[in-house]
């Protein structure tokens, strides 16, 4: 298994639309309109491949200068656990040398605080990291 990495916002829909649903995450896939939308207007999208199978993808959004939320890093099922994820985050991180905040929200499982803590990053529970709020709806 090669595995490529790329950096663009040129990927065929129907392959993102196949990897947002294999890692289901559906609230991305039920309207058209948001999964078409949102590699075009993300800050930086850097995807994984395997051969013509997309596998990976990071995406994020901000200004590009002071402040970046990773949005979305997900793998597919077949491929979690092969380093895949680590190599999308470094590699954003890596490019991003001067952003000086990186920002995540995440679900609270052991697995996902063990990925990110090994990929340096901290709870924002109060003390250094500060403190999270979020609000969704419209």
């Amino acid at each position: 298994m090669t595995i490529t990495y790329k950096e663009t916002k040129v990927i065929e829909v129907e392959k993102v639309k196949a990897l947002y649903q294999d890692v289901g995450w559906v609230a991305y896939t039920e309207d058209d309109n948001i999964i078409t939308a949102i590699i075009p207007n993300a800050l930086q999208v850097i995807s994984a491949w395997d051969g013509d199978e997309l596998i990976g993808l990071v995406r994020t959004v901000g200004d590009g200068v002071y402040i970046m939320y990773i949005q979305d890093i997900l793998v597919k099922e077949s491929h979690q656990g092969k380093g895949v994820g680590s190599q999308l985050l470094q590699k954003l991180l890596e490019s991003n040398k001067h952003i000086r905040q990186n920002v995540l929200l995440t679900e609270d499982t052991e697995k996902t605080i063990q990925f990110y803590e090994k990929n340096g990053f901290m709870k924002a529970d109060g003390k250094e990291a500060g403190i999270a709020f979020v609000k969704y709806g419209g």
